[in-house]
C-alpha cells in the first residue's frame, strides 16, 4: 500500500488539481504545505513527505500545469497570484484552517505570498533556497533551458538530459534515473517528455528588466516563524541575502546545506533535521497559542 492517497479538487476558476496526501501516523500536529518549483511537480516531495507522515498530515500539490493537475488553457495564469489561489482552495477543501508550508524556489515565493496575505494561517514556512531578493544570473539560468531542452526518445536519454539540467547543483548524485522520473512522464507512446505543460516557459518570454523587489513583502513577514535553507553553491539565493533576512526577521533560523546548488533535494540530512526541528518548533507554539486561546 502506498504512503499517500490520490486527492483531486477544483480550482476557484474550474480546473481540475492534484494533491497527494500522506496521512499523519499520529494525530493532533498541524498540517504540511508542500510547495515545489517552477518545472517540478510533488514527487519532488514523497522521500521528504514519507519521513514527515509519522507525525504530521503532509499535502504535496502539484500546481496546474505540472505532474498530474490539469494545464491551463490559458498560459497568462501560470503565474504566482494564481497558483496562491490555487492553494488556498486546496486548504479549503481539505478543511485545513492553519498550515507550516516547505516550498522550494518558486514555492517558497508562494508561501512568502501566502503569508503576507493570510499570516494567521501559515504558523511556519521552510523556504528552500529562495528569498526576497533573486540572483539574476541563476534567473537567467533557469530561463536558458525551461521549455527549451530538446525532446528525448527514452528514459537513458533523459537521465542524461536531467544530470545536463541539475548536474552542477547536485554534484555526487548517483542515481539520475530515479530523478529523471521525477520530471518526466511517460507520453502515450511510451515516450518521457517533461512532466509540465511547455507553455509555462511563456513567462519567461518577456522578462522584467529588473527582478521585483520582494524586501517591502519580506518586511510584513515577521510574526511568522521562518526557517531558510540554502544550497552553498546556490546562484539564486545569495548567502548575503540570507544574512539579510535574518538580520530583518526576528524569527528565522537558517541552515546551509554542502554539496547543493538551487536547490537542495531536501533529503540531506542536515536539511531533514532543521526541518524536524522547526516543525518541532511551531508545532510547541501552536500548542501554546492554543492554550492561551
Amino acid at each position: 500500500m502506498s504512503d499517500w492517497s490520490d486527492y483531486f479538487y477544483d480550482s476557484a476558476d474550474g480546473l481540475r488539481l492534484y494533491c497527494r496526501a500522506f496521512s499523519a501516523q499520529q494525530s493532533g500536529a498541524l498540517p504540511v504545505l508542500c510547495l515545489h518549483g517552477l518545472t517540478r511537480n510533488s514527487r519532488d516531495f514523497v522521500d521528504l513527505a514519507t519521513h514527515l507522515r509519522a507525525r504530521y498530515e503532509v499535502l504535496a500539490a502539484d500546481q496546474r500545469g505540472r505532474g498530474r493537475s490539469a494545464w491551463d488553457p490559458d498560459p497568462s495564469r501560470y503565474e504566482i497570484a494564481t497558483y496562491v489561489r490555487d492553494m488556498w482552495s486546496l486548504l479549503d477543501a481539505r478543511g485545513v484552517k492553519r498550515v507550516i508550508t516547505i516550498g522550494t524556489s518558486l514555492g517558497a515565493l508562494m508561501s512568502m505570498v501566502m503569508m503576507a496575505q493570510r499570516a494567521d494561517r501559515i504558523a511556519g514556512a521552510v523556504l528552500n533556497d529562495a528569498g526576497p531578493e533573486l540572483d539574476p544570473a541563476g534567473v537567467r539560468r533557469i530561463a536558458g533551458y525551461t521549455g527549451k531542452l530538446p525532446p528525448v526518445s527514452n528514459w537513458a536519454e533523459a537521465a542524461t538530459q536531467t544530470r545536463s539540467v541539475y548536474g552542477s547543483a547536485l554534484p555526487g548524485l548517483s542515481d539520475w534515473m530515479e530523478y529523471a522520473h521525477r520530471g518526466y512522464r511517460e507520453n502515450d507512446a511510451g515516450i518521457p517528455v517533461p512532466d509540465f505543460d511547455p507553455r509555462i516557459a511563456e513567462a519567461f518570454k518577456n522578462p522584467p528588466k529588473v527582478t521585483p523587489d520582494l524586501w517591502p513583502l519580506f518586511a510584513t513577514l515577521k510574526t511568522v516563524p521562518l526557517l531558510v535553507i540554502r544550497g552553498v553553491l546556490s546562484d539564486i539565493l545569495s548567502a548575503a541575502t540570507v544574512q539579510r533576512m535574518a538580520h530583518e526577521h526576528p524569527r528565522l533560523t537558517h541552515v546551509t546545506v554542502a554539496n547543493r546548488g538551487h536547490a537542495p533535494l531536501l533529503d540531506e540530512p542536515e536539511a531533514v533535521s532543521a526541518i524536524d526541528a522547526f516543525l518541532a518548533r511551531c508545532a510547541q507554539s501552536q500548542s501554546g497559542r492554543t492554550h492561551h486561546g
